[in-house]
């Protein structure tokens, strides 16, 4: 199985430690049977991005903070301001 994201069932059974390994490194291996997509390997870090990113998108004060940002209205703030916030 060279650099490929899509894999078969068959070489799934076959060689499940090498897949793992594989989708550990790209992310994501798409599994087919008889040519069609039936399944997804996801890794661990893939998944917890896509939670987190699913949180933010779900979360309205994040979100409103990512318009600002687009809109050019985010303020921005110095290490050293962000470390008076802390202490105070």
């Amino acid at each position: 199985m060279k650099n490929r994201s899509t894999i078969t069932v068959a070489e799934l059974q076959s060689q499940t430690p090498k897949i793992m390994r594989q989708t550990q490194r790209r992310g994501m291996l798409a599994v087919t049977r008889e040519g069609h997509i039936t399944a997804f390997l996801v890794s661990r870090d893939r998944l917890m991005a896509m939670i987190e990113t699913m949180e933010l998108l779900a979360s309205p004060e994040a979100m409103n903070a990512v318009h600002e940002f687009e809109s050019g209205k985010g303020k921005f703030y110095t290490v050293e301001e962000l470390d008076a916030e802390m202490k105070a």
